[in-house]
């Protein structure tokens, strides 16, 4: 039960990155891509370290920096990124962090994915596909490449986190991550690229919603759940992002899904569940097996 109330965690956190989307697409109109996420982690730093800074431990905050610098660099990658290049293309290759997960999983720390696992990734990834690239045309530009390097960081920072957060807790993953992207986003302001910002809602409210949900509230629980669960079935479950921003689009904009889009939208809920009841049944079959063995 605990596992699946992390996975159904993992769920709830993913509809609220997928439904900010727009938000974020809205506000870099109005405000620089760094100075952005440094306001966006500040706040969240700012809401975070009066509620768990008693539970952080000072001596494990390596691994928990190390995840916190991952963080920032993979949000510049893919904010930067999708200054340059369509929703769409940055959607599936910042998703492609989905099959680089059991790899850099079995690259670091030599943990072999099981093969319904493998599976479940090679279908969600097909669909996600199939969602953000209509045309059937893939074509490099440097918001494309900005964008691969976005699911690259974002793949290492997922292993980081679920290694890590059984053995130092979620607290100090949480808070320290948080705040280390926060420091790194105010030393880069002016260097990445000029400051600019204009006080527009449009600004102001996508970093009060990315800071207080999507970040604060989103990688404490990421951080928890991840104690409980793979870094591969995380990996599945964030799959279902683009499938929340078409239907986010959907209801804010009036686009329609097309049926290419549909049916890869399907594809992504068939390899989440494909891993989730292969598990499931496992588990079961096991917990079967070993209460016939107690009985004989």
């Amino acid at each position: 039960m605990r596992t699946w109330r992390a996975e159904l965690a993992l769920v709830g956190i993913t509809v609220i990155w997928g439904t900010t989307f727009v938000l974020v697409k809205a506000a870099l109109a109005d405000i620089s891509t760094v100075l952005f996420l440094a306001l966006r982690f500040t706040l969240a730093a700012m809401v975070l370290g009066p509620i768990y800074w008693r539970r952080v431990r000072m001596k494990h905050l390596g691994p928990a920096l190390a995840a916190g610098s991952l963080l920032f660099v993979a949000y510049v990658f893919q904010t930067l990124g999708l200054e340059h290049t369509t929703p769409s293309k940055s959607a599936f290759l910042t998703g492609l962090s989905i099959p680089m997960v059991p790899l850099a999983s079995s690259l670091v720390y030599r943990n072999r994915p099981r093969l319904f696992e493998v599976a479940g990734i090679l279908i969600a990834s097909l669909g996600m596909a199939l969602m953000t690239l209509p045309g059937g045309r893939f074509e490099m530009s440097r918001g494309d490449f900005l964008s691969f390097l976005c699911a690259v960081t974002f793949a290492l920072h997922i292993v980081v986190v679920s290694h890590y957060s059984p053995l130092i807790g979620f607290e100090t993953i949480a808070v320290a991550q948080v705040a280390a992207a926060a420091i790194l986003g105010a030393a880069c302001l002016g260097v990445v690229e000029p400051v600019r910002f204009r006080a527009s809602s449009s600004a102001i409210t996508a970093v009060l919603v990315t800071g207080l949900l999507g970040t604060a509230l989103a990688f404490t629980t990421m951080a928890w759940a991840q104690q409980y669960t793979s870094a591969t079935r995380a990996a599945l479950i964030f799959a279902l992002e683009p499938v929340v921003a078409w239907v986010t689009s959907y209801v804010l904009t009036g686009e329609v899904m097309s049926g290419r889009g549909k049916l890869g939208a399907g594809l992504i809920l068939a390899g989440v569940l494909l891993v989730e009841l292969r598990v499931a049944d496992s588990k079961r079959h096991r917990s079967e097996t070993n209460g016939d063995t107690e009985t004989s």
